[in-house]
């Protein structure tokens, strides 16, 4: 155990979520791995064989073996965080039993997005959410949003105070990694766009809302603002984009609204390693974002793919148009939960 760092857990290791967990985590200047968990199918498997992400896994843990998800054994180890990765329905009271025992719950499951009492964080849009609700446990449960809305909310938060929207519409594109390992059978993906996916647009109106809204009286106060939502898989492999359009209330002109997005860097005050700086890009090709050019997205070397990539920005007032790419594995992931147990530690709530 490296001096100062926090002893951390993956749950769900072996999964494309839980392997950029591992990605993340493997070097972090924070948080050091104690623990890798899986389902019966991972247990025992070195990590390098189960790896798919990239060429290789981080070296540090490739000979790694993962292990059976047991909070007796977590707490016996000395593990402080826990970075869940596991399935939703598996997830939720596996997590609450975590917290319970102390633990800090950082999860990427959909369970908890909508327990009152529970932060749906996205760092720069909704930071006081988190010490708003983090005290009503022994150990935090904090979750990220659905990685469509994640993309959706930060490429919206620039230019809110100055476009004050009646709605907000949105088409997505997602990736195939979307749905995790294995993924969509290849004879559905290829050559095809795929105009459902179960739940998601109640998920992206939902948090949208959570997320937008205000704290009053130790509770959030979902945001009043109508979301119309498509979801549809196309086959790329990472990589939401997003065409939003909005009508507008207010009338600030196309310079206001192109310094809105320049000036957003809400978290620069803070030390967090994750943070992209800044965190929103605009471009002004009439072709991007993409995702093969721009789902990588961030600065620092630590914040690549968690920015998102905003473009082909057009104002007819009332109404705005734009498209937002965002990494959905890693801003929309894995890394969305990391930044968020960054903000935590820097809040003095991880003690």
């Amino acid at each position: 155990m490296t001096p100062g760092r926090i002893p951390v857990a993956v749950l769900g290791a072996a999964g494309y979520i839980g392997q950029h967990f591992v990605r993340l985590l493997a070097d972090h200047p924070d948080f050091e791995i104690r623990s890798l968990s899986g389902g019966p199918r991972s247990a025992a498997h070195r990590l390098a064989d189960l790896w798919q992400i990239s060429a290789e896994p981080p070296e540090s843990v490739a000979d790694r073996r993962i292990g059976r998800t047991d909070p007796a054994r977590l707490v016996a180890a000395g593990v402080e965080v826990v970075f869940s990765a596991l399935p939703s329905g598996t997830a939720g009271p596996l997590e609450a039993d975590l917290a319970r025992r102390g633990l800090h719950v950082f999860t990427n499951a959909a369970d908890h997005r909508m327990d009152p009492e529970v932060p749906l964080l996205v760092p720069e849009v909704n930071a006081p959410h988190l010490t708003a609700l983090t005290r009503r446990r022994p150990g935090l449960l904090v979750a990220n949003a659905n990685c469509t809305t994640t993309g959706l909310v930060l490429a919206l938060a620039p230019i809110l105070g100055v476009t004050r929207p009646a709605w907000v519409s949105v088409a997505s594109y997602q990736a195939l990694s979307g749905a995790g390992l294995p993924g969509v059978a290849s004879l559905h993906a290829t050559d095809n766009v795929v105009p459902f996916i179960p739940q998601e647009e109640e998920k992206v109106a939902a948090e949208s809302r959570r997320i937008l809204g205000r704290v009053a009286d130790g509770r959030i106060r979902d945001r009043a603002l109508p979301f119309l939502a498509q979801c549809v898989r196309v086959p790329v492999r990472d990589g939401h984009l997003e065409a939003i359009t909005l009508k507008a209330r207010g009338r600030p002109s196309r310079e206001e609204i192109v310094e809105a997005f320049q000036r957003f860097d809400p978290l620069g005050d803070r030390e967090l390693p994750s943070a992209p700086r800044p965190p929103v890009l605009l471009r002004t090709e009439p072709d991007r974002p993409q995702p093969v050019l721009d789902r990588w997205a961030g600065r620092p070397e630590r914040a690549r793919g968690m920015a998102v990539v905003v473009g082909r920005l057009r104002w007819e007032p009332p109404y705005l148009r734009f498209f937002g790419l965002s990494h959905n594995a890693v801003r929309g992931g894995a890394g969305g939960s990391v930044l968020n147990a960054e903000l935590a530690l820097r809040l003095g709530l991880l003690s």
